[in-house]
């Protein structure tokens, strides 16, 4: 069998904190980074556009004989992820999987929280798309979901700004925000992958006592669950321990900032999709 890498997608640099932690999981594993930098952020755009520039790039991985893609962006998970498997699938890629980072994340959010009360922090095309509560209240029906958009958070990210100054009131406005819905949330959740890098930050704003949660972890061991009740997509999947990384913007660009992300420095080649 041709065995091939898995695909991890992500609208810029933030699908780097979840693949950080798929490889510190899964080390023997080969995978395949694009982030669609030229066309990002994804968090403001409407669902048809978020839908059309994910399933080009889920098509791009299944030409490289990617057999599983996880899309590493929660605006694209939201907007996208059903669409591609319920449409896009069947018929045309019997054989492929498509994975997103809500999903895995919602399964065990309510398992934080002792007060039942939790906070979602994400872009606004996530908030917009209603995708957390719906499903939190899969496996936790009892749960109270309260979300907050952060539009600025992404850009103050990618703009390297984020451990500046300037970046405080906006990393402030929105967690008091949160919290003024409920002085009872208890478990506040990242719903977006840029937001570790903005850890630090939040925790100076944040009421003691709070679990704060970002996804890479839980992502990355729901993956390697996925991959163990799924023989027949991990025989397909090659295990070289090589990671290759494409941008559809300046490699130069994305190389500078993805250490940030990544964790130590790669090199990137472009794409036009």
């Amino acid at each position: 069998m041709d065995k091939k890498p898995i695909g991890v997608f992500d609208s810029g640099y933030g699908g780097l904190t979840v693949l950080k932690e798929i490889i510190g999981l899964l080390p023997e594993y080969d995978f395949i980074y694009l982030g669609d930098n030229a066309r990002s952020p994804y968090g403001n755009r409407s669902f048809d556009t978020v839908y059309a520039y994910t399933r080009e790039s889920v098509e791009w991985f299944f030409r490289q004989g990617c057999p599983l893609v996880i899309l590493a962006c929660n605006t694209a998970s939201a907007k996208a992820l059903r669409t591609i498997q319920q449409k896009d699938l069947p018929g045309h890629y019997d054989e492929k999987r498509v994975l997103g980072v809500i999903r895995p994340t919602t399964e065990v959010v309510g398992k934080y929280s002792k007060t039942g009360e939790v906070g979602i922090l994400a872009t606004l095309g996530t908030v917009q798309s209603n995708t957390y509560p719906i499903e939190i209240a899969k496996f936790f029906p009892e749960l109270k979901v309260y979300q907050e958009a952060c539009p600025m958070w992404v850009p103050l990210v990618e703009n390297n700004e984020y451990q500046s100054p300037g970046a405080d009131y906006f990393i402030k406005q929105h967690i008091d925000r949160l919290m003024a819905r409920s002085p009872d949330i208890d478990t506040i959740l990242l719903g977006c992958t840029h937001y570790p890098l903005l850890i630090n930050k939040i925790k100076q704003f944040l009421p003691t006592g709070i679990t704060l949660l970002s996804q890479g972890e839980i992502v990355a061991h729901g993956l390697q669950d996925y991959l163990s009740r799924h023989p027949e997509i991990d025989e397909k999947c090659s295990r070289n321990g090589h990671y290759s990384f494409f941008t559809t913007d300046s490699s130069e660009d994305f190389d500078a900032h993805a250490a940030s992300f990544f964790g130590k420095a790669v090199k990137s080649g472009h794409l036009s999709l």
